[in-house]
């Protein structure tokens, strides 16, 4: 429920963007792509993110095809990472993906989409299966890139993300112990037993075992 929220979230907000734009440009139309672009760096220094993207609607229903158009889909994606806004940064990210993906930065995008989900988990009680998916993408990533220069980033994001469940579970358990059901309490110990990591490799934090290791 709360990944659809989300989805819905990202709807609405590109939706407000399409809307954004349409007021912000009223008297600039057929412009460059330099032109468009440069506006997209100024308003990003200004940290006015809906200029941007608004800029970012008309650079690409003018130019599509121009060469500017990765960095630009990058600048903002990067942007919308540093300004905490994690949807919309992959959403730029599946943009560079779809148009560039044979590109030789696939890697490179693919590990910034990781970073982006590992960071946008904001509570590891509604947003379990952001991490599981996450574990899952990050488990692909180190498949299909063996010897990547990001696999020690990606392998602390794991260890982070299995800790979170762990605790999770041992969370949940213990809830079950005090309301007297030992039996629920078990079902939720035993998802655990699998696990990575251990409760003697984990020092509950306390603020969250979901830390941002990109400081």
């Amino acid at each position: 429920m709360h990944f659809k929220k989300n989805i819905l979230f990202l709807a609405i907000s590109l939706l407000l963007v399409g809307c954004a734009g349409s007021t912000d440009k009223v008297e600039e139309f057929n412009k460059p792509a330099l032109y468009w672009y440069k506006q997209i760096g100024k308003s990003i220094s200004n940290n006015n993110m809906d200029k941007a993207d608004a800029y970012y609607i008309s650079l690409k229903s003018e130019h599509m095809r121009s060469p500017l158009m990765p960095t630009a889909i990058m600048m903002l994606a990067h942007a919308h990472m540093n300004d905490e806004k994690y949807l919309l940064a992959n959403y730029y990210l599946d943009e560079y993906n779809k148009r560039y993906g044979q590109n030789k930065n696939r890697e490179y995008t693919e590990f910034t989409k990781l970073k982006a989900a590992f960071l946008g988990i904001e509570d590891v009680y509604k947003d379990q299966k952001l991490i599981m998916d996450t574990i899952a993408k990050s488990s692909t990533f180190i498949y299909r890139y063996p010897g990547s220069v990001y696999t020690p980033l990606i392998n602390t994001m794991l260890i982070r993300l299995h800790m979170s469940q762990y605790l999770l579970n041992e969370n949940i358990a213990a809830l079950y112990d005090r309301t007297d059901k030992p039996d629920a309490a078990k079902i939720y110990r035993h998802k655990n037993d699998g696990s990575v990591v251990k409760m003697t490799d984990i020092t509950p934090p306390e603020k969250g075992v979901i830390g941002k290791i990109f400081d």
